[in-house]
């Protein structure tokens, strides 16, 4: 039911105006430090890891939050961009063999165009494939344009980067950003997936939603997996990318292993 996912050419070109936004060329620090977890994608037909996605944690593991706290207006540039390089880093030193799965902040960006030249030379300068890495909107990052969210997801895919929307369902990602923009994957909020075995108007509305990206050709993740009963019903209706505690919670400065996975019988 999954239509498969080609990488397209990985031809990458900066364009160079003379115009960066005003914070590109900015050498300002953040004042305070983070780091990341990583949490598989499980490709339950295959019995593989598809992609890690990197979570921002403290530097000592402590929580999402205890970082976003400390984001404002004037620093979420900077963050934004921040985030991308740490990610990068920490995933070519932990030699990551698979995709990495980016978050951004789209109400960060000004011109994804020049915005994106960090995360190329970042990739470029610690060795990381840039068609291994595939960007996705931040959890709960509230969408003021869905129409600009649009336009930052074609500049990406015109740069060859995988793209996907984050926590379809919710109030920030819906049927009008995804008749603007088709991107390569839609993640499921997990308020859709919770005791989605017991819940008929979840189960109506994930059967739906599977359907339209059958005939879009988008791939689907689940995310938030935590219970058998949810893997079964969902593993019945044809999604095989999976996301969740029941595979593994997101591993801190560390990538699971495909041994170390729990796999449901």
């Amino acid at each position: 039911m999954n239509a498969p996912i080609t990488l397209r050419s990985t031809k990458f070109i900066i364009e160079q105006d003379g115009n960066p936004c005003a914070d590109c060329s900015s050498d300002q620090k953040l004042a305070f430090k983070f780091s990341y977890a990583f949490q598989p994608i499980v490709d339950i037909q295959k019995r593989e890891i598809f992609a890690h996605e990197a979570l921002v944690r403290g530097i000592n593991g402590e929580s999402a939050l205890s970082v976003l706290e400390n984001i404002t207006e004037a620093n979420r540039y900077r963050f934004d961009q921040a985030c991308r390089v740490k990610a990068i880093k920490l995933a070519a030193a932990l030699k990551m063999s698979i995709l990495l799965s980016l978050n951004f902040m789209p109400n960060a960006i000004y011109r994804p165009e020049v915005c994106i030249r960090t995360t190329i030379e970042s990739a470029r300068s610690f060795g990381f494939p840039l068609e291994r890495i595939m960007f996705e909107t931040v959890e709960g990052e509230c969408i003021s344009d869905g129409k600009w969210l649009a336009e930052v997801f074609r500049e990406y895919q015109r740069f060859g980067f995988l793209t996907a929307i984050d926590d379809f369902g919710s109030g920030f990602a819906g049927l009008n950003l995804l008749a603007d923009f088709q991107p390569d994957i839609i993640k499921i909020d997990m308020g859709l997936i919770r005791d989605i075995d017991k819940r008929k108007t979840s189960q109506v509305i994930v059967r739906g939603v599977t359907r339209i990206c059958e005939e879009l050709g988008i791939r689907i993740i689940a995310e938030g997996i935590e219970t058998l009963d949810e893997f079964q019903f969902l593993k019945d209706l044809g999604i095989s990318l999976m996301q969740g505690y029941l595979f593994s919670k997101p591993l801190f400065e560390a990538v699971g292993r495909v041994e170390l996975l729990q796999y449901p019988a």
